[in-house]
């Protein structure tokens, strides 16, 4: 692909407001999107707010919306658009702005917090750890996510409706908390921990209505609907109406207050 000119729309402005600006740009081949962002602040626009790191699709720093989908402005090639389409590139939807296409994801940390870290095995060193490896394949996929946020920018419990976000950590940290649920060695129901249970009183896995957009924008290629949120699902439904379950548990209530 020779070098042509490229049409952008880039928002511009902070939490008090702001719009689309218009900029046409040089493109030449093999770029990418943030290399256009870059080109744009060089030339037109010095002081755009734009946030990245390693320009690699490992640090999740670049996230934003083109065209209306959130992405990886460092991922997102430009021989993908039509020459003569312009491109829109916007903040990430469901995060207060800081300034341009800076957002402030704080609301994503402030959910990590909340998931109970992992409980380790009593008598166990680390160094002492035996796994089966079919045991650890979902694990292993899920510490796969880069924490771009994407997921989290997509999913509509998240995106339309700020008042959920209080009592929805959303699908990165949901799958965070069926990691440590799948995880084999993980002790914290014998430190007295239901993952299941806080995943749906804590963490609101009943928002989630398994439409699969978190997956589909996944530029870890995650299952995060298939193979974290439709299984803790079945698992929390099953400890809070299975009968033989529910009786179990009263059982062995009873017999350790015994």
């Amino acid at each position: 692909m020779s070098g042509y000119e490229a049409r952008f729309k880039v928002w511009r402005g902070d939490v008090g407001g702001g719009g689309l600006e218009d900029f046409k740009v040089e493109v030449n081949e093999g770029e990418v999107v943030l290399d256009i962002i870059h080109r744009i602040q060089a030339t037109q626009a010095p002081d755009l707010a734009v946030r990245w790191n390693c320009k690699a699709g490992k640090c999740g720093s670049c996230s934003a919306e083109i065209n209306g989908r959130p992405r990886l402005l460092c991922m997102t090639r430009m021989s993908v658009f039509d020459r003569e389409e312009t491109i829109t590139v916007t903040p990430l939807r469901a995060f207060p702005v800081v300034r341009d296409l800076v957002t402030d994801v704080g609301f994503n940390y402030t959910k990590a917090r909340e998931v109970p870290a992992f409980v380790p095995p009593a008598g166990v060193a680390p160094g002492e750890y035996r796994m089966m490896q079919e045991d650890v394949d979902r694990s292993q996929e899920f510490r796969k996510c880069i924490e771009c946020f994407l997921c989290q920018d997509t999913c509509h419990v998240v995106r339309d409706h700020e008042e959920n976000k209080q009592a929805f950590a959303g699908p990165r940290f949901l799958m965070r908390v069926a990691e440590l649920d799948m995880h084999p060695l993980d002790a914290a129901s014998e430190s007295g921990l239901d993952r299941k249970t806080t995943a749906q009183d804590e963490h609101g896995l009943g928002y989630c209505n398994i439409t699969k957009c978190c997956t589909e924008v996944c530029p870890e290629g995650i299952k995060i609907t298939d193979n974290a949120l439709i299984p803790l699902k079945e698992r929390a439904v099953d400890r809070k109406y299975d009968p033989l379950v529910w009786l179990g548990s009263k059982i062995r209530r009873r017999s350790s207050a015994g």
